[in-house]
This record gives structure tokens, sequence and C-alpha cells, in this order.
């Protein structure tokens, strides 16, 4: 089985990665204002890579640039929260819809022990995390939907930034088992291979992670 992996071949790919991941993970917290100095000191490399870093950033919807202001890492906001999750919740849903037909057995096999692989975490600490790439429920079932248009909006477009609120305000907490379960009822509509039943369920649960998600934002936790 082969899922897109990227691998960092140069200083400057390793460079974006590391400033994505601390990014999404918030290490390098929304909101703040990048400085190119600062962050070459902080990575131990040139300026040069630094900027090449934050280009690719804004390209992914991470980094936004402002005149006067200069490179900042995007806010948190249940504004840009709802417009991203209706864009999310239409082509994931297409996702689950294609994968439930174009997934090969070996491969819903692969996500349905991928799920029972995390749900010790889930039971014991109520927290979903998830690295990117292919152990990450959504991204198999993106890929898998072996639709290489849509594959590329997800994944180089809104995917990070997606998991920029997810990890950051959904994935700990009461939402986490019903979010698990949510995905099990997904599997059993792709291993069934129902493509309505899975794009529904895919969106329902995306709407419930977006209103869970604002739900934290509006009252600031």
């Amino acid at each position: 089985m082969t899922f897109f992996k990227e691998q960092p071949v140069t200083i400057a790919d390793k460079t974006f990665f590391l400033l994505r991941k601390d990014i999404v993970e918030g290490r390098v917290p929304s909101g703040s204002k990048l400085s190119e100095a600062e962050l070459s000191t902080k990575y131990a490399v040139s300026r040069a890579v630094i900027r090449e870093a934050i280009n690719r950033l804004a390209s992914c919807h991470l980094v936004e640039r402002k005149p006067n202001v200069g490179a900042r890492v995007v806010s948190l906001t249940p504004e840009g929260l709802v417009e991203l999750y209706q864009v999310r919740e239409s082509l994931e849903g297409m996702a689950a819809r294609l994968a439930a037909t174009n997934m090969t057995d070996d491969e819903v096999n692969d996500l349905a022990q991928l799920l029972e692989s995390q749900f010790d975490q889930v039971q014991s600490d109520e927290s979903y995390y998830q690295e990117a790439g292919d152990v990450d429920f959504h991204y198999r079932i993106i890929v898998g939907s072996k639709n290489q248009h849509l594959i590329r909006m997800l994944i180089d477009g809104i995917y990070h930034l997606v998991r920029m609120y997810r990890v950051q305000l959904g994935m700990a907490g009461p939402r986490v088992n019903s979010a698990f379960d949510e995905h099990k009822n997904i599997v059993r509509a792709i291993t069934q291979r129902d493509p309505e039943l899975a794009e529904i369920l895919m969106r329902r649960h995306i709407l419930y992670s977006k209103n869970s998600i604002e739900t934290k934002l509006n009252s600031g936790t």
C-alpha cells in the first residue's frame, strides 16, 4: 500500500516541514509575526531558507502577508473556521464517497486497523492526536479517493490549516470519544461499499467537529 509521503530532500524542505509542524501544533503561535532573523537562528539556517519556507507556508494558507506588517501566522477565528469547514465538508465528503468505491480491500482493512491501534489512546486520556500523513485517518481517506485533483486540492491546499484547527482545538476533551465513534461508522460504510452513506457520515462528522471547535473559539478556551 502506497501513500503520499513528503521526504525532505534539501535543507529548505526540512526547514519548511519543521516550521509547518511547529505552526500547526502551536509552538509558533497563531497570529504571531514571523521574523526571518529570529527563525534563521532558531532553525540554524540562512534567512533565504526561512524566506522560502514562509513563501511556501503562505501557499498552503498557514501564513499571510499584510502590507506594512509582514508575514504572520494565520489567526484561528470562528469566521475562518466556518469558511474552512464549509469547504472541508464538501471536499472530504466527496473523498469518502470515492473511497468507498476506489479503496482496495487491503487499504480498507489497514484503515480499520489504524483506528484499532488508536483505541487505547482515546480511552485512556481522552485525546486523539494523529500525526500528519498516513497515520491520519482523514489523510488515508483523501488518498483513498484516488482522485488526483481532489487529493491536491486537499493535501496541498487546506489540509494543514485544517490540522491546525484540529490539533490546537479539537483533539482533546469530551468530543474525542464521539469523534472516534464517527470514524468507526465511516469505516463501516466504506467497508460495506456504500458511497452515499460514507459521504453523509463524513459530512456529519465534519459538521459536528466544526461545531465543537467553534464553541471553544467563542468561549476563549
